[in-house]
């Protein structure tokens, strides 16, 4: 995880903003929002995908009714951590995104993501149809989960500190 790109994305969406977590599927988008303070992310809704600007639109308009301050998208990469197709269509998804949606945005790894969902829903005995209407967005507070976390604790410490003299 770049922690750069976390600051940089942490001081360009608003403060006090809620952030929206997109896990971006092929036929689904699931959507979680976070708190105001940034600190827990909730499943929202899960979006089925019928063409770019109408997926794009209602994406726009749950930003606009959560006020939503940034994005944290997904971004799928293989288990050895290369980029393949998957991860060239997110971009794409995200550029294309930009003029509909101009907020900040910055990709979170969410390899396992919907395996560590659908066990923990599994262990809970819910249905194969429960889970396939709740996998999606479950995944996405996932993500946005590990990403307020790892903002949280990456504010919390200087990387640049050197240890020895302080």
């Amino acid at each position: 995880m770049n922690h750069d790109a976390l600051r940089a994305f942490a001081a360009a969406s608003q403060g006090g903003a809620r952030l929206i977590g997109i896990d971006l599927g092929t036929k689904t988008i699931g959507l979680a929002l976070s708190d105001l303070g940034r600190q827990i992310a909730t499943p929202l809704e899960t979006i089925r995908r019928v063409k770019f600007t109408p997926d794009a639109q209602r994406l726009a308009d749950l930003c606009r009714q959560h006020a939503v301050g940034g994005l944290v998208v997904g971004l799928p990469l293989n288990m050895d951590g290369s980029e393949g197709p998957r991860v060239q269509s997110t971009r794409a998804f995200v550029r294309n995104l930009a003029p509909i949606l101009p907020l900040p945005h910055v990709f979170f790894d969410e390899r396992l993501s919907t395996a560590v969902v659908t066990r923990a829903l599994i262990e809970a005995d819910a249905s194969r149809a429960r889970r396939g209407e709740l996998v999606d967005k479950l995944a996405a507070a996932y993500i946005l989960q590990g990403c307020l976390d790892v903002m949280r604790h990456v504010a919390d410490v200087d990387f640049n500190a050197d240890p020895l003299n302080d």
